[in-house]
């Protein structure tokens, strides 16, 4: 594919598995425009990889749990650049007694994992659908098979991210838009999400991931049209072959453990 003149949009992409999508993309010679909430050196990262890669890399801040700045950011997309990949990786999780959540955090989660991602891809799938070859990744977690006590809404949300994606893969599979999605883990973001996790047991453990890992092995499989890509096969089969009365009461006495702890 001639990336020359055209695009990668990541969302989430200061940190931990944006920041990852980023830097393997960049390594494939594909151009950037990363997103991410204001004050997180974004402009920084885009400067180091064009220094160390034959790339251009643009940049855009915002808080994507506002509706009108989802939509300004999809028109300057637009106007501004050919698009031939989006990666919808921005999202927010938690851990909190659904009783103790206010109604910001409750509607935050859902407005960026959600809402931002649902929107982004329909206002940037006409620029796609223009492109010799697009495609779609969005980012989901192995959380969507299962619903968890203490965490409420995120695993809500990322179910509402597999079944849209795999929707939408179906809805464009006779155009040139690929869609697919990945479910990850729990993911070596940083120390602190590292211990959070750890704190979980074993079951914490096992499905703690490397981000640079799970971004070069989801790239990959993207561009070999992989619809749903699983970075974990261990956890996927677990979660695949226990009822929901075994898993749902297990994952919920984990997540219990990491908020007494």
């Amino acid at each position: 594919m001639d990336t020359q003149e055209s695009y990668a949009v990541v969302t989430g992409a200061s940190q931990g598995l944006g920041k990852a999508f980023a830097e393997n993309l960049a390594k494939k010679h594909i151009n950037l425009i990363l997103v991410s909430l204001p004050g997180q050196k974004l402009e920084d990262l885009c400067r180091k990889l064009e220094e160390n890669y034959p790339i251009k890399a643009h940049y855009y801040e915002v808080d994507l749990s506002v509706n009108k700045n989802v939509m300004k950011l999809t028109e300057w997309l637009n106007q501004s650049f050919n698009i031939h990949l989006l990666i919808n990786n921005a999202g927010l999780g938690g851990t909190k007694k659904f009783t103790e959540a206010t109604s910001d955090y409750i509607n935050t989660i859902l407005q960026v994992n959600v809402a931002a991602t649902s929107l982004i891809t329909h206002q940037l799938l006409p620029n796609l659908l223009r492109q010799p070859r697009a495609y779609i990744l969005n980012v989901s977690s192995m959380a969507a098979f299962s619903p968890i006590g203490f965490k409420t809404v995120y695993p809500a949300s990322k179910t509402f991210i597999h079944s849209f994606s795999r929707g939408l893969h179906e809805e464009l599979k006779d155009t040139n838009v690929f869609v697919s999605v990945v479910n990850p883990g729990a993911m070596k973001t940083n120390a602190d999400v590292c211990k959070r996790i750890e704190k979980q047991g074993f079951w914490g453990k096992l499905t703690l991931l490397d981000p640079d890992n799970v971004a070069s092995y989801s790239i990959r499989q993207l561009f070999k049209k992989d619809s749903v890509i699983m970075v974990n096969p261990i956890s996927w089969l677990v979660m695949k072959i226990l009822p929901i009365w075994i898993k749902l009461p297990l994952m919920t006495q984990a997540i219990k453990k990491e908020i007494e702890a």
